[in-house]
């Protein structure tokens, strides 16, 4: 789609575990990384953004944050 992500890698990060736990509070008992967010929005893990993608949501959250132009 043209839309250039920042990744972080919570396995560089002096805090990652600290994130990664917060994530984890955050979506219960699934997955916590990798997760997604979408303009500070958390999205959820990456069978959300494809459920997102199909349902046809995905686009106007990404040109909502700024990250896309069409």
């Amino acid at each position: 789609m043209g839309v250039n992500p920042t990744v972080y890698e919570l396995d560089h990060d002096p805090r990652g575990e600290e994130i990664e736990k917060a994530l984890t509070r955050l979506l219960g008992n699934s997955a916590s990384v990798p997760v997604v967010f979408i303009g500070g929005k958390l999205i959820g893990a990456m069978e959300r953004v494809m459920a997102s993608h199909i349902s046809g949501t995905l686009v106007p959250l990404l040109k909502e944050a700024g990250a896309l132009w069409l």
